[in-house]
């Protein structure tokens, strides 16, 4: 039983490692414009010089010293054919390393071809090339499983080629290959640095970004809640303070009216903290685990829906109350509508009623609704009035409130004096079609 399993296990393993291999991981580097004007300069360099070491090497017999006074005649490609093969494969072997760094692993397999196919007694045609591209392979190529397997086979490949006769350089050249692997390595140790460093800047420019995303997340809910509290609190302790102070007048006269108006005040008491509960409660959430029947009446308060357009009757019967004539029209068959939405013509009849009440004493007032085929229509309007006693004027920022409620849905909202007399608020929304 343990060989199959062992067997099973090792092709799993193979078709992984398969896997992994066609699979970057990484993005794939995009050089910038200076690397690649860098890597065109140098690829023309070296093309340059190989091409010029091609042309100069046609027809050339080297001796070369394998021992103390042993030379053996190292004859190089003749005639035009030989000049064609060795410009041909100096430009392709130079000219690939131009995009060295966009395809590593191309540039590497291209650059092993022509260091395969150059003869042995002109290798430095291609050699230089060839270790550019191995190093660029293991620097930038995101297949680091492919990288790994092509690196070594690229390596033994041109090393077991051939007589395996390296290029032979000249002594005055000695210092240039020690100093230029060195220039190399402190280029390439600052680069890193001046990554890492960029790589910084740009996670703390993240953060930052972050934290003013969440500022201003936090500002916002800050605003929607205010907009909700003043909703709630403006309309319901606006209405109390009409009915208290009628009571207050007629407490002598009409104990009994004034009873009813006693009444009224405490409804609306209540409908403020049904509300406020509402709003308050959806920033306070807490556990249901361990509550018992009260706390869980308070969380079935708490997660009462928001008011909508069912409950236009309600808030108008309770502007009745104040001694506000108020007739609700409703023009069209109703259909649900997103509680959002409902939420937000609500309080645009709620915010313009309570102005009514507040501002224009004595007046008379009319609610429209209007289900449109492409729009919801929330008209509100009054024959004007005084103000009511001790009644400071507003800020505007009930209606500031409603235009930001509407504008999450698209909606306009339009407001001032009619030229009969008195306000009107209009707030027309989109709807989908039906």
């Amino acid at each position: 039983m343990d060989v199959p399993t062992t067997s099973v296990r090792l092709r799993e393993a193979a078709r992984r490692t398969v896997r992994d291999a066609r699979l970057p991981s990484g993005p794939p580097l995009r050089p910038t414009r200076r690397a690649w004007q860098f890597d065109a300069l140098m690829a023309l360099t070296l093309g340059i010089a190989t091409v010029y070491y091609g042309i100069d090497n046609v027809g050339n017999v080297v001796l070369r010293e394998i021992a103390p006074g042993v030379a053996v005649a190292v004859p190089r490609p003749a005639g035009p054919g030989g000049l064609v093969l060795m410009v041909t494969l100096a430009v392709v072997a130079s000219g690939a390393l131009a995009l060295r760094r966009r395809y590593p692993l191309a540039v590497l397999c291209v650059v092993t071809a022509a260091t395969l196919a150059t003869p042995q007694s002109v290798l430095r045609l291609t050699f230089y090339a060839f270790v550019i591209a191995v190093y660029s392979a293991a620097v930038y190529s995101p297949y680091r499983v492919a990288t790994l397997a092509a690196l070594p086979l690229s390596v033994v490949l041109v090393g077991t080629s051939g007589n395996s006769v390296t290029p032979i350089v000249p002594n005055e050249y000695i210092a240039l290959l020690i100093l230029v692997p060195m220039a190399v390595a402190a280029v390439g140790l600052r680069t890193w640095k001046l990554r890492t460093d960029e790589g910084r800047t740009r996670l703390s420019a993240l953060e930052r970004e972050q934290a003013e995303a969440l500022r201003r997340a936090v500002d916002h809910e800050r605003a929607r809640i205010a907009r909700e509290l003043h909703d709630v609190v403006t309309h319901n302790v606006s209405v109390m303070i009409i009915q208290a102070g009628a009571a207050r007048k007629i407490m002598r006269t009409s104990p009994e009216q004034a009873g009813e108006a006693l009444l009224a005040v405490e409804a609306g008491g209540r409908a403020a903290m049904t509300e406020l509960r509402h709003v308050m409660g959806l920033l306070t959430m807490a556990d249901d685990e361990g509550t018992d029947g009260g706390d869980l009446a308070d969380t079935a308060v708490q997660l009462a829906p928001q008011p909508g357009l069912d409950q236009l009757e309600s808030l108008v019967g309770r502007v009745r109350g104040t001694g506000l004539p108020v007739d609700l029209t409703v023009i069209g068959p109703p259909r649900p509508l997103p509680p959002g939405l409902e939420l937000a013509a609500y309080r645009v009849v709620q915010e313009a009623l309570t102005n009514t009440v507040k501002h224009a004493s004595r007046a008379t007032a009319a609610v429209t609704v209007e289900y449109g085929p492409r729009r919801l229509r929330v008209e509100v309007v009054d024959t004007g009035g005084h103000p009511g006693a001790g009644v400071a004027a507003g800020s505007g920022r009930g209606l500031i409130g409603l235009r930001e409620r509407l504008a999450v849905h698209d909606g306009t909202l339009t407001t001032g004096r009619r030229l009969t007399g008195g306000y009107r608020v209009e707030a027309l929304i989109p709807l989908e079609t039906p």
